[in-house]
């Protein structure tokens, strides 16, 4: 029995990707990057959609010249239903339904953050494969949550932040010490050499497995104001502490959750997905945990930010399960879980 052949695509936000998946393995994975939004200090939805307009084509022939596969040798083409931006997902799902139209191939519709987390099962993306059921700790600029999988198809949100994303507060936080978007991996990169303990901010006190990240956001900004008031070379002076102080309350408040998750579903197998999961401070931590008697399991840098291999992935497990999408189907920007 000759393995599955899964085109994936990847449209939500800012990056055009498509990818071949055979079997588990990645044949090729390609990833158009905007860089047109960092002058803006985030993504312009708008000038996304028109630029994966530009970039799908392309994209999706690169993919398959890569990975050595005819389009007539697809079983299926997985694609990102949902959730993003409205305007660039419904770039993906229209080019989907328009091949799909032309060649018979049939559709399978994914869900964008259910795929960060499928993305484990990938050969070469991490070296310990989570088995079921396993918590994950979902986080990205748009999502935070921790979700109990108890199959690829069956996953329940256990907790999910009730206003900002952890990647939104990484992100609005290094616009206040004036580095440019994205700014999650520069806070990473200056917190290197700097004290963690050098600044206080006001931690969350929200109930349960839920997140909150506006408090800590605000009382980010009120300090640095109040420092900035008295010496304006403040940023400049402290911004390794800063971004030091600001990396560990904000990974704080997510390893408190996890470990509340743990506690209360006594499972101790435990994966990160999503953009933020890219965090040294972050993977450091959860690989600590394995000295308590966690199952950690971190992705590869490749596979923490958006991209199609995961979409691939997630669509060939709906795929063989027999979910398929008719041309009826739409891009819906909050799709449920």
């Amino acid at each position: 029995m000759k393995d599955t052949i899964i085109l994936g695509i990847e449209s939500s936000c800012d990056d055009t990707s498509a990818a071949v998946l055979r079997g588990n393995e990645i044949l090729s994975n390609v990833i158009a990057s905007q860089s047109i939004h960092e002058q803006f200090g985030g993504v312009v939805p708008e000038l996304a959609s028109r630029a994966h307009q530009e970039n799908i084509v392309p994209v999706v022939s690169m993919a398959l010249k890569e990975a050595g596969i005819r389009l007539n040798d697809v079983d299926a083409i997985a694609f990102t239903q949902g959730p993003g931006l409205l305007g660039s997902l419904t770039i993906g799902t229209s080019f989907t339904k328009a091949l799909s139209l032309a060649t018979g191939i049939p559709m399978v519709p994914v869900h964008h953050m259910k795929a960060h987390i499928l993305a484990h099962f990938i050969d070469d993306a991490s070296d310990l494969k989570p088995s079921f059921p396993f918590l994950c700790l979902t986080v990205s600029g748009g999502h935070t949550q921790i979700v109990r999988v108890n199959d690829p198809l069956h996953m329940e949100v256990l907790g999910n932040t009730i206003d900002d994303a952890a990647g939104e507060a990484f992100d609005k936080a290094a616009k206040m010490l004036n580095l440019p978007y994205p700014g999650g991996p520069l806070i990473d990169k200056y917190a290197q050499t700097g004290n963690t303990q050098a600044f206080q901010f006001s931690k969350p006190r929200i109930e349960g497995l839920n997140f909150s990240f506006s408090g800590l956001k605000t009382s980010i900004l009120y300090t640095i104001r109040d420092q900035v008031k008295l010496d304006p070379n403040f940023i400049e002076e402290h911004r390794n502490d800063l971004c030091a102080s600001i990396q560990n309350s904000i990974v704080s408040i997510l390893m408190e959750k996890i470990e509340k998750a743990v506690k209360e579903t006594g499972i101790e197998c435990v994966v990160i997905a999503g953009g933020v999961s890219a965090n040294s401070e972050l993977r450091k931590r959860l690989i600590k945990k394995t000295e308590d008697g966690w199952q950690v399991s971190i992705p590869k840098f490749s596979y923490c930010t958006d991209n199609a291999a995961m979409i691939a992935m997630a669509g060939k497990f709906s795929f063989e399960a027999g979910v398929r999408a008719d041309q009826s189907v739409y891009a819906q920007a909050r799709l449920e879980w």
